[in-house]
């Protein structure tokens, strides 16, 4: 070590040793004036931090400029040369901004560099933010939007971040997550007790205006679809779950039972399973030109190769379990073709149309209502999905009721037809099926909903999908994966000349 270096590291250390006698300093301090412990709490951070920043600058002052000589020869036998001039990049790291000297290499001036070698040693990311601030940052915008990260980090850490640089840093993040779901691990196989449950369902993503189009326009009146004003979103969800037998008598008790009242002691049933190993998935729908392929279409993809992943004898009961759009179906009849499976109509769907029926014959909460609705419940978890369509048209003729109605009630009647296929509740109840979706519709909740309709959020195509996916690997229980995935892959398509940087062989600091 030359002595310019080793006094340089003596006076860093002599100033890292008075700031801890000065961090000693202020405990007695704080004992000897009574200071409340929030008090020292905060000025301990404070402290803490700029212990860090010193921390940090003389990691990067220990290593230098990372000048290998006048040139360097690659593992291919290329010769890079020293450029003539430094050059500098900004570091933001989590303790504050750091501005780097580097010495670069490349085949001559003015050309492309094509070797750093401090960078390559530290592992730089590609912009500013260090992979640990880009962590937290993202951690925190998947769930809260990008204006409340920002203050959330600069109240606790004194960093200023734009919107603009965060949801740069989710669509940069967010091209990764692709390449590690393809090198995820497969779920484990289902158990002989479980079945593979497959749900998807739409909720919709509202997107920003045109660029072209004036701000009147977005609040013009429009009945009906609004076109253009949302873009759906088709949430996927795959798990395995142990079977859990029922009766319809305890199905209507659940359901029917006043809020706040406990359960029985014939009504309690044992504690029911919860699902495992579940994943989600989240695509949006894009223009035709940019993809080959409609977003549900991709999902049920991807849907029938997780249950073969998790069941590729078929050996369990596929269980097809979703709402009543017929997109949703078709495509999953695509996706599936001919594999065995149970095709179920959720219940709580079935019912919220059967509410409407009531509704043609009673008053919205009556206790008639009540009671014709726990009927007709009744009757569907007891097979009898048939008898419930064909009892409603011939009521509506007995009570007489209005054309209007009986116009309604058709088509409630011809829908419920539509889907009797799936609305054997009571084979499902003794095979020890689900029968409601509730997880999809908690993912659709909780993956859309609560982060990208809040008041006022407008959204961009690629800025939506980006943070879907983001909210899916967190959603997942995979982000710390996620994270270390990605910084490989970054360091590897960064510095391919990483061999070149060899433990033990960095230079000593030139100046």
């Amino acid at each position: 070590m030359s002595m310019v270096l080793q006094a340089a590291v003596e006076g860093k250390g002599l100033e890292l040793q008075s700031q801890m006698e000065q961090l000693q300093g202020f405990i007695r301090t704080a004992v000897a004036t009574g200071l409340a412990v929030h008090e020292v709490e905060q000025g301990l951070f404070k402290r803490v931090l700029a212990l860090g920043y010193q921390l940090q600058q003389w990691f990067f002052a220990l290593l230098g400029d990372g000048d290998q000589g006048a040139s360097v020869t690659t593992g291919a036998g290329r010769v890079l040369r020293r450029l003539p001039s430094p050059q500098r990049r900004a570091y933001q790291s989590i303790f504050g901004p750091f501005e780097l000297e580097r010495v670069v290499y490349g085949t001559r001036a003015g050309q492309r560099v094509e070797y750093v070698p401090l960078d390559t040693r530290l592992g730089l990311p590609a912009g500013k933010f260090s992979y640990l601030l880009q962590d937290w940052d993202q951690a925190l915008a998947v769930e809260h939007p990008y204006q409340q990260v920002n203050g959330v980090l600069q109240r606790i850490l004194g960093i200023e971040q734009s919107v603009a640089s965060l949801e740069q840093m989710t669509r940069t993040l967010a091209e990764a997550v692709e390449g590690c779901w393809a090198e995820q691990a497969p779920a484990p196989a289902a158990r002989a007790e479980q079945v593979v449950v497959l749900s998807a369902d739409g909720k919709g993503v509202p997107m920003r205006k045109p660029a072209a189009a004036p701000s009147i326009v977005a609040h013009q009146h429009q009945k009906g679809p609004k076109p253009g004003r949302k873009k759906m979103a088709v949430v996927g969800a795959v798990y395995q779950i142990d079977r859990h037998r029922r009766t319809p008598e305890e199905v209507v008790a659940a359901l029917f039972r006043e809020p706040g009242a406990a359960a029985t002691r014939d009504e309690a049933a044992p504690c029911r399973p919860m699902p495992e190993c579940q994943r989600v998935r989240v695509n949006l729908h894009r223009p035709e030109a940019a993809t080959s392929a409609r977003a549900s279409t991709a999902m049920f993809a991807w849907l029938a190769d997780a249950a073969r992943c998790r069941d590729p004898m078929q050996q369990r009961p596929w269980v097809v379990l979703m709402d009543g759009q017929p997109s949703l179906w078709e495509e999953a009849e695509q996706a599936l073709g001919e594999a065995p499976r149970v095709e179920i109509w959720d219940l709580l769907h079935a019912t919220s149309h059967l509410w409407e029926a009531v509704h043609l014959f009673h008053a919205p909460g009556s206790a008639r209502a009540l009671k014709l609705m726990e009927l007709l419940v009744w009757a569907l978890l007891l097979g009898m999905s048939e008898g419930v369509v064909n009892w409603l048209e011939s009521a509506a003729v007995e009570v007489g009721l209005s054309l209007g109605r009986r116009q309604q009630l058709t088509k409630i009647c011809n829908y419920l037809r539509r889907h009797q296929a799936r609305m054997h509740y009571d084979q499902y109840l003794a095979a020890g099926y689900p029968i409601a979706s509730g997880v999809i519709e908690g993912a659709c909740r909780h993956v859309v909903k609560d982060r990208m309709e809040r008041a006022g959020m407008h959204w961009t195509l690629p800025g939506a999908q980006a943070l879907l996916r983001l909210r899916c690997v967190a959603l997942n229980g995979e982000w710390e994966a996620f994270m270390h995935y990605r910084i490989q892959q970054e360091t590897a398509r960064l510095y391919p000349h990483a061999k070149l940087v060899e433990q033990g062989a960095w230079p000593l600091p030139s100046r």
